[in-house]
């Protein structure tokens, strides 16, 4: 297989990882691709997650199978540059949906892949906020290294890359562990302030629209995407819970100095840095009207919507 593709769209898609984001991706791209003419998806999976006998995994291996997904092995953390730049070279697309969980490294390690293996098209893992807008030196250190993949990037003409902005995923605004809406005790914790917005959008969505992304035409290359289910203020978070639950709840500021502060005690916390970082109120939020869902008329799931279906039901 050669990387030579013509312009007018990827055929040959290997999707890296099939978790939160990588399931909803893995469909769209599947569905979408069996009407492009000798399009075929894979997906790169660690050995560990083929092999898996958790009832989760092993659903979504039968998934994968069912939607016609070829399974290739690999593991981005033990794998070389050379190793992944070879599994690589039999791709003209790749599209990374892993997340941060493989480390600070990963990202760089896996972006030099793509380059070595002369990829043509390149989807790194950005899935999230506006990096250039938040700079370097955020509370959130895996931030730089998103930064210097976008670096990279840049500087050479070989590879075409596509970068997506989502936001954060709407539904961690609720999960106890991010602090932002404790359900149980009706109340709105809000990052930085209750004016302080932030862009949010369902990985669902996300799957449907970076399949619209991935076969565009004319072909998008070398552009950062925006996406949004919604861009809300916590004010209007703690408003919109109200209306569709039906009862009051209580808002707290979280202030940058006091995030800051629970930061430095707690260095290494993941979570703590993601709230400073937030809280800032810096390439967190866009406009919904700019996204490439509004400009196109792609329906998404709105934070209404969202509650009402998952937290009201």
């Amino acid at each position: 297989m050669t990387n030579e593709i013509p312009a007018s769209t990827s055929r040959d898609i290997l999707i890296i990882g099939a978790g939160e984001l990588g399931m909803p991706v893995l469909r769209n791209v599947a569905r979408r691709a069996r009407v492009v003419e000798s399009a075929s998806v894979s997906v790169l999976l660690r050995p560990s997650a083929v092999e898996s006998t958790a009832t989760d995994k092993q659903r979504d291996i039968a998934e994968i199978r069912n939607l016609g997904v070829t399974i290739v092995q690999g593991d981005l953390v033990r794998n070389s540059v050379d190793e992944l730049a070879a599994i690589f070279a039999d791709y003209d697309t790749v599209i990374g949906c892993t997340g941060i969980t493989a480390g600070l490294e990963t990202p760089m390690k896996v972006a030099q892949a793509a380059l070595q293996a002369k990829l043509p098209r390149y989807f790194p893992w950005q899935f999230g906020v506006d990096f250039d807008v938040i700079g370097r030196g955020s509370p959130q250190d895996i931030f730089d290294s998103q930064l210097d993949v976008r670096d990279l990037l840049r500087s050479q003409n070989d590879t075409e890359w596509v970068i997506i902005s989502t936001g954060m995923f709407m539904n961690y605004l609720f999960e106890p562990g991010s602090g932002m809406v404790d359900l149980p005790n009706n109340t709105v914790n809000a990052l930085g302030s209750l004016d302080t917005a932030v862009t949010v959008t369902t990985p669902e969505d996300i799957g449907v629209l970076t399949a619209h992304i991935l076969f565009a035409e004319p072909r998008i290359r070398n552009e950062i995407v925006y996406l949004a289910g919604d861009t809300i203020t916590y004010r209007k978070l703690a408003e919109t819970l109200e209306a569709v639950l039906q009862r009051p709840f209580e808002t707290v500021e979280w202030t940058v100095p006091l995030l800051q502060d629970q930061l430095a005690n707690d260095p290494d916390n993941m979570t703590r840095k993601y709230r400073a970082v937030f809280a800032q109120g810096r390439g967190v939020a866009w406009a919904k009207e700019d996204t490439f869902n509004s400009r196109h008329s792609i329906p998404v799931t709105s934070l209404p919507e969202w509650i009402k279906d998952n937290i009201a039901a």
